[in-house]
């Protein structure tokens, strides 16, 4: 069925391409950042334990979002790690890390999601499509604000 919410389908399409790149890119994230709060060693153990496992609630419930907003828009969500693994430029964790490196990992992580989503905010196709706008902006915030968290640790 089409749709006629009076945004153009070329912008339509492009904004579903960058979701669907911000969605795997996020499930990405949340599987690493779980790996990394099931195994996660050393002193910092608790306080680390306990960060991952809310960033990674926060990261299950950002993916729902950003799916639904998929099918809103009137495609499919991607949601088989085969199309996640198309889309996403975050790679896969391997191998056990330290805690320190997970943590750095982490951090690149949400920086590349952050570079992501603020390539597609600033794309003429989301001129027409605030809620869209609204949903990135609102990842924007999350993950810079991670970023900055996880930067601290680092210091």
């Amino acid at each position: 069925m089409n749709i006629n919410t009076g945004l153009d389908q070329q912008a339509l399409s492009v904004t579903v391409q960058g979701l669907s790149e911000l969605l795997a890119d996020s499930y990405t994230l949340y599987l690493k950042t779980h790996n990394y709060h099931w195994n996660v060693t050393g002193p910092q153990f608790t306080a680390l334990h306990q960060m991952f496992e809310e960033h990674y609630t926060e990261l299950a419930t950002a993916v729902d979002v950003i799916a639904e907003r998929i099918r809103a828009l009137g495609a499919f969500a991607p949601g088989s790690y085969a199309e996640f693994s198309q889309l996403t430029a975050i790679k896969e964790a391997s191998g056990h890390l330290k805690a320190e490196d997970m943590i750095k990992d982490l951090l690149s992580g949400h920086e590349t999601l952050v570079r992501r989503a603020r390539n597609v905010l600033q794309s003429e196709a989301l001129e027409a499509d605030d809620v869209s706008g609204d949903l990135l902006t609102q990842r924007l915030d999350v993950h810079e604000k991670t970023a900055w968290m996880l930067r601290a640790l680092l210091d």
